[in-house]
């Protein structure tokens, strides 16, 4: 990812699985800006990033633009 960040395995990770989750849906650099806004959010609220609470705060974030994009 173009920011390092804690557990970096783990959050290449999520980031190989949200790509394919979102592929076609939402370019790679999309994937990776969202995974590093969920990073800094959760950062910001709760003091941890944890992978899995990064994951799904970024699938959401991904899901709302998705379903912007569509409207």
């Amino acid at each position: 990812m173009g920011q390092h960040l804690d557990n970096s395995d783990r959050y290449e990770q999520v980031e190989a699985a949200l790509r394919d989750e979102f592929a076609g849906v939402h370019p790679a650099t999309t994937v990776t800006r969202c995974i590093q806004a969920a990073h800094h959010g959760a950062v910001e609220v709760t003091g941890h990033a944890y992978p899995g609470l990064v994951e799904r705060i970024a699938r959401k974030h991904l899901q709302v633009l998705a379903a912007a994009q569509g409207s």
